[in-house]
């Protein structure tokens, strides 16, 4: 094979790039979920359920879909929230303290219609065995 020249062909290697692969983000659970600044009620024990998050005054959870279905909350807020058991900042009322975080007493369960951030508080909810009454105290703190 004389004057036959033979070409080598240099195939490039191909390396496999690792690819990375991140995860995504875990999606907040529980109370994780009410934003810094916020006041927060769920449907559920311990930050589960439906959430709402509040910035301000609300005469009407119900419009929000959560009129007498909260049963726990979160103030992330410095301001004293007063819990209205009715519509339009009426009936009796429970306050959860700025940070307050907690599930309500069970007779507030499922009870509260409204919600005002600071300001005076309105007559208090007491709780006598499963019954509330209704008096003129200091707020009454709404977790149990």
């Amino acid at each position: 094979m004389v004057g036959k020249k033979f070409h080598v062909l240099a195939l490039p290697i191909a390396v496999a790039a690792l690819a990375v692969v991140a995860s995504p983000a875990q999606a907040a659970t529980g109370y994780d979920r009410c934003q810094e600044g916020n006041y927060c009620l769920f449907s559920g024990l311990d930050g589960t359920g439906d959430i709402v998050q509040l910035q301000g005054n609300t005469a009407n959870l119900a419009a929000l879909g959560m009129g007498d279905r909260a049963k726990s909350d979160w103030n992330r807020t410095d301001t004293l929230i007063h819990l209205y058991s009715e519509a339009d900042y009426g009936g009796c009322t429970a306050v959860t303290g700025a940070r307050g975080k907690g599930n309500f007493y069970i007779t507030f369960r499922d009870f509260f219609d409204s919600v005002r951030f600071g300001g005076p508080n309105g007559p208090s909810c007491s709780i006598g065995g499963d019954d509330l009454t209704i008096k003129r105290a200091p707020a009454t703190d709404s977790h149990g």
